[in-house]
């Protein structure tokens, strides 16, 4: 069934030469249509506001400034934002911890993956001093060769379920429970940690304002083109909710 917006047909061949711009996209072709149908509402309205100019870029380019105009984010909304998240203006929080490594297998190998983590938890909370020796005997980490030793890293460097639980846990103390990551399963020996130091708000204040001012864009682009697909008459393909 062709796909028609307000009247007008988006053909095969437009949707096949838009194909290559969303190669990376989960479904390609049903991204390819969604920006052909979102750029079609644009130039429909573009026309009825009477914009022209050389290129299609620069008609929608001239709608979008003249139908979403989005002020700065002023210094109100920048402190509000900076001490409602105080966390992520930190800096220079460390750690140091070692770790044990279990692949998480597959099938029924699975089952025993994990009851073999479990039991080497158990026997390394019972026996601490034991955890060098149990990481160069069962780990499969490189680091194993090191007693399971990853030295010092700050936030950001490790996948998250990995980063939580150190920066979650004590130093000196072992998380008391498996931590399962893509990699597999982890005991995890957290040995050092320093608090990182906060951030003033004067040096971020640029940088928030670009990022709020940025974030409110992209919401009145949101709302902006969900009321057009809301309004429009599009017949042969069901664009997804815009809410």
């Amino acid at each position: 069934m062709a796909i028609i917006v307000n009247g007008v047909e988006i053909s095969e061949a437009s949707i096949e030469s838009e194909l290559a711009q969303h190669a990376e996209a989960e479904s390609p072709r049903d991204a390819a249509i969604q920006e052909l149908i979102l750029r079609e509402l644009l130039l429909q309205t573009a026309k009825k506001e009477g914009i022209t100019a050389p290129t299609t870029e620069e008609i929608i380019g001239t709608l979008l400034e003249k139908a979403i105009p989005v002020e700065e984010a002023d210094e109100a909304a920048c402190l509000d934002f900076y001490n409602s998240n105080p966390e992520s203006f930190t800096r220079g929080e460390m750690a140091s911890a070692n770790h044990i490594l279990f692949p998480l297998g597959e099938g029924l190998t699975a089952g025993i993956a994990k009851a073999k983590a479990e039991g080497v938890l158990a026997d390394v909370l019972a026996n601490p001093s034991k955890f060098a020796d149990l990481a160069r005997e069962h780990s499969t980490c490189p680091s194993s060769a090191q007693g399971g030793s990853l030295g010092q890293f700050g936030r950001g460097q490790m996948v998250p379920e990995f980063e939580e639980a150190i920066f979650s846990t004590e130093a000196g103390v072992i998380v008391p429970t498996l931590v399962e990551t893509q990699f597999g399963y982890h005991i995890i020996e957290v040995t050092a940690r320093s608090e990182g130091e906060s951030v003033s708000f004067e040096e971020v204040k640029e940088r928030l304002q670009a990022f709020l001012t940025d974030m409110a864009g992209r919401k009145a682009m949101h709302d902006y083109l969900g009321k057009l697909v809301t309004s429009a008459k599009i017949e042969g393909y069901s664009l997804p909710a815009m809410a």
